[in-house]
């Protein structure tokens, strides 16, 4: 697979003020964190103005192509199909920034008392073939099933790393937020779900269990690696940023920026 042509910055351009706004759509895992990115930015730049919203990695990415933003957030990598639709709009066949990394969790209820599972038994839990908690050492009641809507990128990188791109299990409960998500869990004392690290609030974070080792999603586990389920939180623009975009990246990717990553609860690229 071919992938985009990756940019690198020159030194930090002038910061200058917004001509119109900014606008940025796309990942709801990234939502927060872009948006305080945005208030943190025009607080120290009075008179810019950025537009952050939600919607999915999908449909950031559909709204990249079509021109309808300047930046896509997308908690995934862009597909192919995708990148050949930028690259028959894009002189430069598009730019991916890596923002911040992030390690997809399964949420289970407080009350349940299992505290890790597999790869391969999350794999059987969300393509059906397990359908009791007893089966993967849990208590003798049913698992239900909480999913992301397919134009997440959650749910894209969830079918691609665990699922090897099979379909989730015609049981799972389509949400429209990771917010969503916890929010069930959280009042279904069978449930599970998954979403960013950052989400994890009022439920209990499932460790990956490797061998004898179970696996939490920290700092060091993901930038290493070493958690199974890491990836990475993407900018998408058209082009090399200049200018107004330019300036906001720099700032995320700043001291400053990247503070808020590990505020926001997810773990910074430098």
């Amino acid at each position: 697979m071919k992938r985009l042509v990756f940019l690198l910055f020159a030194a930090l351009a002038p910061l200058s003020a917004l001509a119109g706004p900014l606008t940025i759509k796309g990942s709801d895992t990234m939502v927060v964190l872009t948006q305080r990115w945005a208030e943190e930015y025009m607080k120290a730049h009075p008179g810019a103005k950025v537009q952050v919203t939600g919607g999915g990695s999908g449909t950031g990415l559909s709204a990249l192509i079509n021109g309808t933003t300047d930046i896509a957030t997308s908690s995934r990598q862009m597909k192919e199909a995708e990148q050949s639709k930028l690259r028959a709009r894009s002189k430069s066949g598009g730019v991916e920034i890596s923002v911040a990394k992030d390690g997809v969790t399964f949420y289970v209820n407080e009350k349940n008392p299992l505290t890790s599972l597999t790869v391969e038994q999350l794999k059987k839990i969300y393509l059906g073939d397990v359908t009791n908690w007893k089966d993967v050492g849990g208590p003798d009641a049913p698992l239900v099933l909480y999913s992301r809507e397919n134009s997440s990128g959650t749910y894209v990188f969830v079918k691609d790393h665990l699922l090897g791109g099979d379909d989730f299990s015609a049981t799972a409960q389509t949400l429209p937020g990771t917010a969503a998500v916890v929010n069930a869990v959280a009042k279904e004392k069978n449930g599970i779900g998954y979403g960013g690290a950052a989400y994890a609030k009022g439920v209990k974070e499932l460790k990956i269990k490797v061998g004898a080792e179970e696996i939490a999603p920290t700092v060091e586990n993901v930038k290493s690696g070493k958690y199974p389920l890491a990836r990475d939180l993407f900018f998408y623009l058209r082009d090399q940023p200049s200018g107004d975009g330019k300036a906001f990246i720099d700032f995320c990717l700043s001291e400053a920026g990247q503070q808020l990553v590990t505020q926001v609860g997810y773990f910074r690229v430098k």
